[in-house]
């Protein structure tokens, strides 16, 4: 199995949490592979501006998810193990990236984020990411 650590964001503008669908018609969270080099943070704030084009700063951590997936393109299987951090946007504006293989995306107040998110543990990251920021 390859194992692989990466960084993500979950990214607030008022009452709205930034979610992306992807090219499975996923809703996700913006998310990617820390480089031999890069540290966590600068990861996490790189894919939300790659991936989702919205400028955000970290206001703490999240928590940690893990998650398997057999690689077609590896032929084996993966884990990704993710950390989150809080992040805050400088607006509402975002432009999700085709070219990062994403087809929407946009802040959405809370109770239609927890709607629309595919993954019962980013469910949870959010949930509970949005209690601490409420406190920040």
């Amino acid at each position: 199995m390859l194992f692989r650590t990466c960084a993500g964001g979950v990214v607030f503008y008022g009452e709205s949490v930034l979610l992306l669908q992807n090219e499975k018609n996923e809703w996700v969270l913006p998310k990617g592979l820390i480089r031999p080099g890069l540290m966590a943070q600068e990861v996490a704030v790189a894919r939300v501006r790659a991936e989702a084009g919205v400028t955000a700063a970290i206001l703490g951590v999240a928590g940690q998810t893990s998650y398997e997936f057999y690689s077609v393109t590896r032929q084996k299987p993966v884990c990704n193990e993710v950390t989150w951090f809080i992040m805050r946007a400088d607006s509402a504006d975002s432009a999700p990236s085709k070219a990062e293989g994403f087809r929407d995306g946009d802040f959405f107040k809370m109770d239609e984020a927890l709607r629309r998110v595919t993954y019962s543990q980013d469910r949870a990251l959010i949930s509970s990411a949005f209690e601490r920021y409420k406190k920040l």
